[in-house]
């Protein structure tokens, strides 16, 4: 289906699980060669975004759609539910969906005026009954308060690791109890070796993809000083010091991994 956006730029729809969203244009930010700068989520990067996060990112529509439904489960009436690091809203769409527990809303924050402008127009575009409200803003000005469920979509990665046991407690203060975090990151293998070949796999899964060895290559560069990924026995021993006690992790794809965490 086509449409034309704000610009008057013609798009296209595509699907996270059972969600449309529309999909502007193929990823070729590193297609050539160039002087390779640090990673921003800047207009070409939001211009792309949902083409690259599903060539870059194995099992991404089964994470979305399945943070849509632990939402559900969890969401607690009169209540808020959070999406620190929305990027383009598929999170916050998926939830919007699933949730039937009355009165909740969603706050889809991001740092990113472009990410959240385009994050706006996808929430306009598929109104479902749990309202989202778009915030332009750095997640750690955000107050979390009387919140059922807390979601970091790929989002702590690229926060610096000094600050994220504050980001952390936040969370786990603002969390009303049997609340939830759903943390999906990018982690590091405990074993040199063992890195080695998740890292290779996920190389592959983008040459499948259609990337070349180029875009790999440059991508990996741009990424290098921003995102920092830890590995999971280091994420599980940080919630565990701010308070959490079950930690859930039910997706693993390589180095890719989703948990949910709830507060007891």
């Amino acid at each position: 289906m086509l449409e034309l956006d704000c610009t008057g730029r013609i798009t296209r729809y595509f699907y996270l699980g059972h969600h449309a969203i529309m999909q502007d244009v193929k990823d070729t930010i590193y297609s050539q060669p160039q002087q390779v700068s640090e990673f921003r989520f800047d207009q070409s990067v939001a211009e792309v975004f949902p083409d690259m996060i599903q060539r870059s990112v194995p099992g991404y529509s089964t994470i979305v759609d399945t943070i849509g439904q632990i939402c559900a489960r969890y969401a607690q009436p009169d209540s808020n539910i959070y999406d620190l690091g929305c990027s383009l809203g598929a999170a916050s769409l998926a939830a919007s969906k699933y949730i039937q527990s009355d009165n909740c809303q969603i706050l889809a924050i991001d740092n990113s005026p472009a990410m959240a402008q385009r994050c706006e127009l996808h929430v306009q575009a598929f109104k479902a009954a749990t309202p989202i409200s778009v915030i332009c803003d750095d997640i750690q000005n955000i107050d979390i308060k009387n919140a059922s469920c807390v979601v970091m979509n790929f989002t702590l990665q690229f926060i610096p690791p000094e600050q994220r046991i504050d980001i952390m407690h936040k969370i786990y203060a603002g969390l009303n109890p049997g609340g939830v975090l759903l943390l999906s990151e990018k982690i590091s293998h405990d074993t040199e070796q063992g890195n080695d070949l998740v890292i290779d796999l996920h190389h592959e899964f983008k040459r499948r993809n259609g990337y070349s060895e180029l875009e790999i290559s440059q991508k990996r560069t741009a990424l290098e000083d921003v995102m920092r990924t830890e590995t999971f026995e280091q994420h599980k021993d940080r919630l565990t010091l701010v308070g959490f006690t079950d930690i859930v992790r039910w997706f693993t794809c390589f180095n890719f991994a989703s948990m949910v965490v709830i507060k007891g």
